[in-house]
Order: C-alpha cells, then sequence, then structure tokens
C-alpha cells in the first residue's frame, strides 16, 4: 500500500470514531427533529404520526405567544451586550493588571459559575420575595418603600430581574474569554506603548480592544445562542409566570412536548430557534471579518 493512501486510511479510522458519535448524537437528532416538525404527534410510541406539512410554522410564527418569549430572548441579548459584555471585559482588565489580590478577586469573580444554577435561582428567589426578600427590607431601611415591588410577578420587571441575575452568574465565565484574548497580547507592544507616553485609556482604546477582536466575537457568538436557548435559570426563577409573561422560547420548547404532548408543535420551535442561531451566528462572524479586513 503506498504512504499516502496508507496515511489516509489511518487518518479515517482514527477521526470514523468521533464522526459516528457525532452523527448519532447530533446529526441524527436534528433531522429527525425537522421532519418530526412537519407532523402532529402526542409522543405515544406507536401512535401513528399525522402530516401537517407547514401548519405547526404557521401556529408557531402566528401566534402571540411565542412572538413574546423571542422578545424575552431579545432582552436577555440587550442585558448581555449592554451590560454582560463591558462588566466581563472590565473584569478581566483587572485581574490581568498588577493590581493587588488578584487571585482573590479571580476567585471571586468566578465564584457564581461553580455554583449550580437551581442554588443561584433560589438565593435570587428569596433576595427579590416580596415579603421578606433582603433588597425590599434594605429599601426599607434607606427610606425607599415606595421602591418596593413584587419582583417576579410584576411583568417585564420579572425577565429584567432574571437577566441581571444571569449577568451576575455569567460575568466569570465570560472574564475568561476576555483573559484568554488579554495575555495573547505581546508585552513588548505595551512596553512600547508606555515608552510613547500612552496612559492607560489609550492602551485600552488602541491596543487592548483592536487586538481583542476574536475575544469580542466568541463573546458575541455565544451569548447569541444562549440567549436563544435560555432555560434552567428562568425557569427555576418564574417558571416562565406569571401567565407566560416572562415565558422564552425554550420554556415554550418544553412545555409544548411535556405539558401539552404537541410533540410536533415543539419540534417546530426547536427547528426555528436553530434557523435563527445559524443566521444570527454567521452575521456576527462576517461583520466581524469585514471589520478585520
Amino acid at each position: 500500500m503506498p504512504k499516502r493512501k496508507k496515511e489516509i486510511t489511518i487518518s479515517v479510522l482514527l477521526l470514523l470514531p468521533a464522526v459516528i458519535i457525532f452523527a448519532m448524537l447530533i446529526i441524527y437528532p436534528v433531522c429527525n427533529t425537522v421532519w418530526l416538525s412537519f407532523f402532529k404527534w402526542k409522543g405515544i410510541a406507536g401512535q401513528p404520526k399525522e402530516f401537517v406539512g407547514i401548519a405547526n410554522y404557521l401556529k408557531v410564527l402566528t401566534g402571540n405567544s411565542f412572538w413574546n418569549s423571542m422578545l424575552n430572548s431579545l432582552y436577555f441579548m440587550i442585558g448581555g451586550f449592554g451590560i454582560l459584555m463591558p462588566l466581563s471585559f472590565g473584569l478581566a482588565l483587572i485581574v490581568t493588571s498588577n493590581v493587588r489580590c488578584r487571585r482573590f478577586l479571580k476567585t471571586s469573580y468566578f465564584m457564581p459559575v461553580i455554583l449550580s444554577t437551581t442554588a443561584v435561582a433560589l438565593i435570587w428567589v428569596y433576595i427579590l420575595n416580596p415579603s421578606f426578600g433582603a433588597l425590599n427590607q434594605f429599601l426599607d431601611i434607606v427610606g425607599l418603600s415606595n421602591g418596593k415591588k413584587d419582583w417576579l410577578s410584576t411583568p417585564t420587571l420579572n425577565v429584567w430581574c432574571v437577566v441581571l441575575v444571569n449577568e451576575w452568574m455569567y460575568a466569570g465565565y465570560n472574564m475568561l474569554i476576555f483573559v484568554a484574548g488579554l495575555i495573547a497580547i505581546p508585552d513588548s507592544i505595551f512596553d512600547a506603548a508606555k515608552i510613547d507616553g500612552c496612559g492607560f485609556w489609550y492602551r485600552v482604546r488602541y491596543i487592548i480592544l483592536p487586538l481583542s477582536k476574536g475575544s469580542f466575537k466568541i463573546f458575541a457568538v455565544l451569548c447569541i445562542t444562549g440567549c436563544l436557548k435560555v432555560f434552567d435559570l428562568i425557569w427555576a426563577m418564574t417558571k416562565g409566570g406569571p401567565n407566560n409573561v416572562s415565558s422564552t422560547p425554550a420554556i415554550m420548547l418544553y412545555t409544548e412536548a411535556f405539558t401539552y404532548k404537541n410533540f410536533g408543535k415543539s419540534s417546530t420551535i426547536g427547528v426555528i430557534l436553530l434557523m435563527t442561531g445559524i443566521v444570527l451566528s454567521l452575521g456576527v462572524n462576517r461583520c466581524l471579518r469585514y471589520k478585520e479586513d
């Protein structure tokens, strides 16, 4: 056997197990979900599936509940880009600087990430409790009793409460993304900037930000996909209520499948989320690549 052909054969054999696992766990479920989205099915094994064409897509796209859930995902994206991104970048600047107690700060900032989502949700549910929660108690102490709210039962406000908890929880994780980009910048560039008399903010604006575009691209893709499929935190804090006003597409997908037994409609929501995530991610990559060129 020629050497080149032997190398190709060995490469294929080494890649084959990973390809088979990827096809079984990713490709097949996605294709099956797309196929199931054109049927009406209660999820009962052996029950025939009723072909309905694009009826599921029409029901989802013309329903107010779906667009309300997409609006809540948009709130998460606004919070992600408007709050989480600058917060995480700022924390990365702090832990990569010469500030004292950097190890303590790194641990403190990353601590919420290692907590379980349920634990974080329960902590904040008690803090935001309208009767005995720490937040309303604090407002009483400082004389701002008029600002007391039922934080997790007021429409729109409850979504923003979860958004802020989400930023608090994942700031440390996204900090690591920016830290990886910052430590990859050669020290010689900063040394040259200091010799030229550049201050901290000039170094951030003209050196760090332009050379950290890769980190911002990674953050943008993760933020978009994460906000579209957010489920666990808001489910643990509000369960999509009251009256589904804080529901997200992922919660709607779950309830349609396991509460109402509409697996066809649930699959349709999953397909729409998948396509939306792919389109938005490709758009972000294209925009950032254009800027780099």
